[in-house]
Parts: structure tokens; C-alpha cells; sequence
């Protein structure tokens, strides 16, 4: 069964950190480029960061940049988002999405990714 499957998200103060999971199944991670997504409460969905095929490079949105870390362990077919100095505005559900068709750094986009996880909540309250 190909599948992602997103954990790692919860509760946590303003100032602390979470480390996000995007662990895939059913096929290889390490051929695809990955994207996490956040979408707030009455917002859009929002690329926050991505690694491209073969790890030639990364993005991340101007809001994340310094504080976000995304990174991958191809032995254990995930890839990770590292998230430091959390604030309230990164609350939102977090999502990861692989693309073997794009051999770019999909930030933020959704067309041409091939599989979605469901998402996991990450809520920065005190």
C-alpha cells in the first residue's frame, strides 16, 4: 500500500521546538522530492519547505526561513521537518506530499505532486 503518514505534530509553547515525520511506504523516498504544506484555520494551504529529488536542494517560505530544517534519512524512508522558535502563527495542520514527476524543489506547489499524507496538528499556544 503506498502511502505517507505525517506524526511528530502537538502541543508546545512559543519559543519550542517540534520535529515533524513524513515516513512513506510502498515506495522508495529517496527518488522523490517532498514538500511540507501548512494549512491554518480560515487560511490557504501554504508551502513552508521542500527538498528536491536526488537532495540537490532546498526551499522554505520567507515566514519559516532560519527556524525551519527540512531533512531526509533515506534508511529510514522519511524525511523530517525540524522546527525551532516556534510562534502562534505556525499553528496549522502540517502535511507532507512526494513528487516523482517535478525535479524541482516543489515549494508550495500542489500540481505535479504524486502522494499526500493526511496532515498532523501542530498547535504553538501557551
Amino acid at each position: 500500500q503506498v502511502q505517507l503518514v505525517e506524526s511528530g505534530g502537538g502541543q508546545v509553547q512559543p519559543g519550542g521546538s517540534l520535529r515533524l515525520s513524513c515516513a512513506a511506504s510502498g515506495f522508495f523516498l529517496e527518488y522523490y522530492g517532498i514538500g511540507w504544506y501548512r494549512q491554518a484555520p480560515g487560511s490557504e494551504r501554504e508551502g513552508v519547505a521542500c527538498i528536491s529529488r536526488g537532495d540537490r536542494s532546498t526551499d522554505y517560505a520567507d515566514s519559516v526561513k532560519g527556524r525551519f530544517t527540512i531533512s531526509r534519512d533515506n534508511a529510514k524512508n522519511t524525511v523530517y521537518l525540524q522546527m525551532s522558535d516556534l510562534k502562534p502563527e505556525d499553528t496549522a495542520v502540517y502535511t507532507c506530499a512526494a513528487t516523482y514527476t517535478l525535479s524541482r524543489c516543489p515549494l508550495g506547489t500542489t500540481n505535479g505532486m504524486d502522494y499526500w499524507g493526511e496532515g498532523t496538528l501542530v498547535n504553538v499556544s501557551s
